[in-house]
């Protein structure tokens, strides 16, 4: 069983897409991929590293089968976890609520009692405000695909060996 589950929901496939790009930069062998729609509490369980990913809709809001998923997050038990959330959305025409979504992964998995590791610094972004944005970092790795989609790969190169120091400790 690979070490690390990336559970991501995407309706228009970007999300999928840019989840399938981090899985073959982490290696098959290291990294799962499941989409949330098939997801289940106890799919979790089987991790103690895990990659959420999520893009945002209208202003601020979860992707529909995260939006689904998200009462189901209750019973999910993130003790002894490291998760580390990746967001895609729009700061050209949401820049002032870019990737807001970001916090309800985050503060859950904290409430549940696990660790969010993989904050990222917010240069080379372009929106107004952000929930995604505490204390001058970013909650994770955010993307902008329709704005800034040269600048994916480049990001997650820079975001994987955070990621894999902070599940190794």
């Amino acid at each position: 069983m690979a070490s690390i589950g990336i559970i991501y929901g995407s309706s228009t496939g970007n999300t999928r897409d840019v989840c399938r790009k981090l899985q073959l930069m982490l290696g098959r062998e290291t990294a799962d991929l499941l989409d949330v729609a098939d997801a289940t509490p106890a799919d979790f369980d089987r991790y103690r590293n895990l990659i959420l990913a999520v893009s945002t809709w209208g202003a601020g809001d979860l992707q529909d089968d995260w939006e689904e998923f998200y009462p189901d997050l209750d019973e999910v038990d993130f003790s002894g976890k490291r998760v580390a959330v990746l967001a895609l959305g729009d700061q050209q025409h949401y820049g002032d609520a870019f990737c807001d979504c970001v916090p309800l992964l985050v503060d859950k998995v904290t409430e549940r009692g696990g660790t969010v590791v993989g904050f990222t610094e917010p240069e080379g972004y372009n929106y107004i405000a952000s929930r995604a944005e505490r204390d001058g970092k970013l909650l994770g790795l955010i993307l902008d695909e329709d704005n800034q989609a040269d600048q994916t790969d480049a990001r997650l190169k820079r975001w994987i060996p955070r990621l894999r120091k902070a599940f190794a400790g």
